[in-house]
């Protein structure tokens, strides 16, 4: 097999990333830097130019922003991944247009994809709210897998392992991909479509 497994799609506009409040902005840069444990309200407050009880008349406490932050994430994200999967579109074309989103969103939104790793420090309402839309997500692209299987167009073994996989390396973008740098996004994404083509058996 020649050339990118399956090709881009120009409509994907997944590069519109959650829209934050400033609390929530200041939230963000210090979990990244300092993570979520290692940060304080105090330095949020800070770098927002309030004092910590002005704060918490936003936010009951620390992990309060976390989650506010994940949902605002996630929601966008669910957004994104439910207007490019086109109802009566080919299998194949919802699988390229969801991973397409996936992976430009993660590229442009690296601060806010990391905090995925933090899930663990929410509630287990939070989290278990956080991980259905996550969940939501997945479905999407194993329904345009299977779908596309049995269409022929697909030649996968395992879909949902195929899935699992496929999120985690796209996952991994906020690790090393850096949308500044020398590789262009557009060129960073087809390289990505022709790995998840070939990951999906796209004939």
């Amino acid at each position: 097999m020649t050339g990118p497994s399956v090709e881009a799609t120009p409509q994907v506009r997944a590069s519109q990333s959650a829209v934050l409040t400033p609390i929530l902005a200041a939230a963000l840069d210090a979990f990244d830097e300092h993570s979520f444990h290692g940060a304080t309200v105090r330095d949020i407050a800070r770098r927002v130019g309030m004092t910590v009880p002005a704060l918490y008349y936003h936010h009951e406490n620390k992990e309060a922003m976390l989650y506010a932050l994940l949902d605002a994430s996630i929601t966008r994200l669910a957004e994104l991944c439910g207007e490019v999967d086109t109802p009566g579109a080919s299998p194949r074309h919802r699988y390229t247009a969801l991973v397409e989103c996936l992976v430009r969103y993660t590229a442009v939104s690296r601060k806010l994809s990391r905090l995925d790793a933090e899930i663990r420090s929410l509630t287990p309402a939070h989290r278990a709210t956080y991980s259905e839309k996550r969940a939501s997500i997945e479905l999407r692209l194993l329904s345009a897998l299977t779908d596309g299987a049995a269409a022929d167009q697909f030649d996968v073994t395992f879909p949902r392992e195929t899935v699992r996989a496929l999120v985690g390396m796209i996952q991994a973008i906020t690790t090393w991909f850096d949308v500044d740098g020398e590789l262009s996004l557009d060129t960073f994404v087809h390289r990505y479509l022709d790995i998840a083509g070939r990951m999906a058996g796209a004939r």
